[in-house]
C-alpha cells in the first residue's frame, strides 16, 4: 500500500497500523517492514518469495502488468500452448476446452526472463527505438532541405528582381511572401510528423527502462504477463508509425520566372513576378518491421513451408565492372536496407563494393584488410570479417565509420548475426560472440572445412565445401542434420528464409538448391542455364523477399522468392 510517495507495509496495515515498508515482495504484491519481512522471510508459504528494496520497486512501480482477465475479471492463472494465450479460469472451458496443452501459468513463467518473447521485446525495443532515430534524421534533413531550396528559391528571385525595373517591387514581394508562406506549409507538415516520432521515441525509452527494470526486479509471472502486455503497446505504436509514415509527403520548391519578366516588357504591370510549385514525392522513409512480427508472442504465423511450393521471380542480373579492370572476388554479399547491394571483394584492394538493385555502381569502401564474410546487425549496421586475419569489425552503414574492432582468438571467413550475437565459422570451429565481443562459446564443427555460415533463431546452418556437405545444428552445436547430395557440388554460400528453408549455392555444380528445414527434401532452384556460373554467396532479405546471387567474377542476379 501506498500513501502519496510513501509505501507502507501491508501487513501491519491490515492491523490498522501506519507503518514504513523497507522491502517489497513481487510475488505478494505489497510492502514489508523490518519485522513483518523476517515474519514472511520464515515462513515456509513464502520464503521462496522474490523481495526486493523500495528503491527497486520504484523503478517498476509504474508498470503496467495487468493480471485480471479483461473478459470475466478473474485472476490470469492458465495458459494455452496452441493459441498462446493467458486464460482465466473462465476462459478455459469456454473457449479452450478442446486443447490439450493448457497449462497453469506458473508452469511456464519459470525461464520468462531468459524467454525468447522477452528477448525479442527487447530487440524490438531497440530496433523500433533506432526506425524511430532514423525517421527522425530523415525529416530534420528534408526540413533543413526545405530550407536550402527556399534560400535558392529567394536567390533566384532577388537576383532576377535586379534585372528590371522597380515598379516592380509589389510583385516581388507578393512573390516572396508566398514562398515563404508555402516553406511554411511544407515544414509544419513536416514537423507534425516529427514530433509523432519524438513522441514516440520517449515513450520508447520509458518502455526500455520499464522493460530492463521488470526484468531484474519483478516476479516470473509479471515478466510473462508485462511482455506480452509490453508488446501490444509496442504493436500498437510501430503499426500507428507506418500509418503517419505512409502518408508523409515530401515536397520541393521551385519558381517559375514569368516570360514577361525576362523579356522586360512594358506591361509586365499587369503580369505575375512568378509561380511557386511544391512537387510532391512518396518519401523514402523506410521503417523495417521488427523481429517480433515473427516472434511466438500471440502471432500465430505457419513454422514451415512446402518447398515445392516456393518459386522464384526473376527481377535483373548485371556484371561488376570496376575501374582500372581491378580484380573481383565476391565471397559474401547483403542487401542493406535502403535496397542497395554491399558486395564483399576479397582481393588485394581491401574494399567493400556498393551497387544500386538496379545494377549501377555506387563506390568502392575502404576497409582495414581483405573483407571475406558480411551480415547485417540492424538497419544502420554491418559485421565484417577478414579471411585469416583474427580480427573483425562492425561498421555503420550510413558513414561507413568502423564503430567496433573485435579481436579473435581464431580466424574467420563467414559471419553471421542473430539475436544480438555473432557467430563466425572458419575451419573446425565456431566462435560465438555478444557485440561487445565478449567470447561466448566455442563450438566444435562436424567436420573440418567450414566456411560460410547462417543462423536463424534458433538453428546454424554452415557448408563444408571439402565434403559437399551442408550442416544443420542447434545453438550449442548439436546436430541436427547433414546433408550431403551429388547435385550440390563444392557447396559455399548459404542463407535461410522465415520458415527455416535453406539456400545453398554449389560453386563446382553451378546451381541453387533449396532444402527444406528437415534437411530431408532438396530441390534445384537455378542451374547453369539460368546464368550461373561458380556461384560462391548468396544471401536472403526477409523483409523484401528477396534473395540476392553472387557468382564468381561478378555477375550478380536478383529473384523474388514467390
Amino acid at each position: 500500500m501506498a500513501t502519496g510517495n510513501t509505501i507502507l507495509c501491508g501487513p501491519c496495515n491490515v492491523d490498522d497500523v501506519t507503518k514504513k515498508a523497507w522491502r517489497w515482495c513481487t510475488s505478494c504484491e505489497e510492502g514489508l517492514c523490518e519485522n513483518c519481512e523476517h515474519v514472511h522471510r520464515r515462513s515456509k508459504s513464502s520464503r521462496n518469495h522474490q523481495v526486493i528494496s523500495i528503491e527497486d520497486y520504484r523503478k517498476i512501480e509504474n508498470v503496467s502488468i495487468s493480471k485480471i482477465c479483461e473478459q470475466h475479471g478473474e485472476n490470469l492463472e492458465w495458459f494455452c500452448k496452441s493459441h498462446d494465450e493467458v486464460l482465466c479460469v473462465v476462459c478455459v472451458p469456454s473457449k479452450h476446452k478442446a486443447c490439450s496443452d493448457v497449462i497453469p501459468i506458473s508452469i511456464n513463467t519459470g525461464n520468462s526472463r531468459q524467454s525468447t518473447a522477452l528477448s525479442d521485446l527487447e530487440e524490438t525495443i531497440e530496433g523500433t527505438m533506432s526506425n524511430v532515430k532514423q525517421c527522425i534524421k530523415n525529416r530534420e534533413s528534408a526540413t533543413k532541405e526545405i530550407e536550402k531550396q527556399e534560400l535558392a528559391v529567394k536567390t533566384m528571385v532577388l537576383e532576377t528582381r535586379k534585372k528590371i525595373n522597380s515598379h516592380l517591387d509589389k510583385l516581388q514581394e507578393k512573390l516572396i511572401h508566398e514562398i515563404t508562406s508555402t516553406s511554411q506549409i511544407c515544414k509544419s507538415k513536416y514537423m507534425k510528423i516529427l514530433r509523432k516520432l519524438e513522441s514516440t521515441e520517449e515513450m520508447i525509452i520509458k518502455l526500455r527502462e520499464q522493460t530492463k527494470h521488470m526484468k531484474q526486479f519483478s516476479s516470473d509471472i509479471q515478466v510473462f504477463l508485462g511482455t506480452r502486455q509490453v508488446t501490444k503497446r509496442i504493436t500498437h505504436e510501430v503499426e500507428s508509425i507506418k500509418s503517419e509514415i505512409g502518408a508523409a509527403k515530401d515536397y520541393e520548391l521551385k519558381v517559375s520566372i514569368h516570360r514577361f519578366i525576362e523579356q522586360l516588357s512594358n506591361d509586365i504591370e499587369d503580369q505575375e513576378f512568378g509561380k511557386i510549385m511544391v512537387s510532391e514525392s512518396v518519401t523514402n522513409l523506410d521503417f523495417n518491421d521488427p523481429k517480433f512480427y515473427q516472434a511466438q508472442i500471440g502471432i500465430n504465423i505457419s513454422t514451415s513451408r512446402n518447398i515445392s511450393d516456393i518459386k522464384l521471380q526473376f527481377i535483373r542480373s548485371f556484371q561488376m565492372k570496376r575501374e582500372f579492370e581491378c580484380a573481383i572476388d565476391i565471397n559474401g554479399c547483403v542487401i542493406l536496407p535502403n535496397g542497395n547491394l554491399l558486395m564483399t571483394n576479397y582481393t588485394k584492394e581491401k574494399s567493400l563494393i556498393e551497387y544500386r538493385d538496379t545494377g549501377e555502381y555506387v563506390r568502392d569502401i575502404p576497409v582495414s584488410a581483405q573483407p571475406y564474410g558480411i551480415d547485417l546487425i540492424d538497419p544502420s549496421s554491418i559485421v565484417v570479417t577478414y579471411g585469416d586475419e583474427k580480427f573483425l569489425e562492425i561498421i555503420n552503414t550510413n558513414t561507413f565509420i568502423v564503430e567496433k574492432k573485435i579481436n579473435l582468438q581464431k580466424s574467420s571467413l563467414g559471419v553471421s548475426h542473430s539475436n544480438g550475437r555473432l557467430y563466425t565459422i572458419a575451419g573446425t570451429s565456431i566462435q560465438v560472440l555478444d557485440l561487445s565481443g565478449r567470447q561466448l562459446e566455442l563450438l566444435k564443427t562436424a567436420s573440418q572445412g567450414g566456411s560460410y555460415i547462417k543462423t536463424s533463431r534458433d538453428r546454424i546452418y554452415y557448408s563444408n565445401h571439402s565434403k559437399n556437405k551442408i550442416h544443420c545444428c542447434h545453438l550449442n552445436g548439436e546436430e541436427i542434420w547433414e546433408l550431403e547430395s551429388v547435385s550440390l557440388a563444392f557447396p559455399k554460400g548459404v542463407t535461410v528464409d522465415d520458415h527455416n528453408n535453406v539456400y545453398a549455392v554449389g560453386y563446382i555444380s553451378h546451381n541453387l538448391t533449396l532444402i527444406e528445414n528437415d534437411g530431408e527434401n532438396i530441390r534445384a532452384l537455378l542451374s547453369k542455364s539460368d546464368g550461373l556460373s561458380f556461384p560462391k554467396a548468396v544471401y536472403y532479405d526477409k523483409n523484401k523477399r528477396t534473395l540476392l546471387i553472387c557468382n564468381e567474377g561478378g555477375k550478380v542476379a536478383l529473384y523474388k522468392v514467390v
